[in-house]
């Protein structure tokens, strides 16, 4: 089937599954999580596959991969809420590097949507790479910078230091050397992209308008 939106069952879904927190409540609304949440994830990501391998062979696509868990990990955290309100896809080459390896994602929450490529949470020795290369003028961070700096859709984000490591460079480039961690996202306020069938064609575009970005954080993880 062909993906034509998510809709606001979905988003209620998700909502109430929350507000219930219960693993009774959620097995016996299962199959709304299938046919509303889990079901338009994987049409979604079918329709995705062919450009994302254009992108990256190496990239996994099978749905069950891809997908987040409904249900929350709750061992190192103080927050014990079993449920999200919120599911996500990922887009990477390694599921057992999810948190610390480049990919790209689309998400949908209570507030809206968001989708894009960088780091969950980069290693320290990623970053350390990634400025290195920043500082040397490699030609796939010129590439990316000359993607980023070119766009209006996506904003780069990423915790920053408070103060600069780099007081000297240009103020372009600390934006990427001052950074904790790094991502590039293009986020929405509402669901009108989430709900439209058209959500495809955009995310389509976003990634391979990424791909310079992308071709760099790959290389940095491959300087190891």
């Amino acid at each position: 089937m062909s993906f034509d939106g998510f809709t606001g069952e979905a988003l209620r879904f998700l909502f109430e599954n929350r507000m219930n927190n219960s693993k009774e409540w959620y097995d016996s609304h299962k199959p709304d999580y299938k046919k509303y949440v889990y079901n338009p994830f994987v049409e979604l990501i079918g329709e995705l596959v062919p450009t994302i391998m254009e992108i990256d062979s190496q990239i996994i696509t099978i749905p069950s991969k891809l997908i987040s868990r409904v249900r929350r990990d709750t061992r190192f955290t103080k927050d014990k809420t079993l449920y999200r309100d919120n599911v996500w896809l990922v887009f990477l080459r390694d599921k057992s590097t999810i948190s610390t390896s480049p990919c790209f994602w689309f998400e949908i929450s209570q507030k809206g949507s968001s989708y894009g490529v960088g780091y969950y949470g980069a290693e320290t020795k990623s970053m350390a790479n990634m400025r290195e290369m920043i500082v040397s003028k490699h030609p796939l961070f010129l590439n990316a910078l000359t993607c980023y700096e070119s766009q209006n859709e996506f904003v780069i984000g990423g915790d920053l230091y408070k103060r600069s490591k780099f007081p000297d460079q240009p103020d372009n480039l600390k934006l990427w050397l001052d950074r904790k961690n790094i991502f590039f996202e293009s986020v929405q306020d509402n669901f009108q992209l989430a709900f439209s069938k058209e959500l495809p064609e955009v995310l389509k575009k976003g990634f391979l308008q990424l791909k310079p970005i992308y071709d760099f954080l790959c290389m940095v993880e491959a300087q190891f």
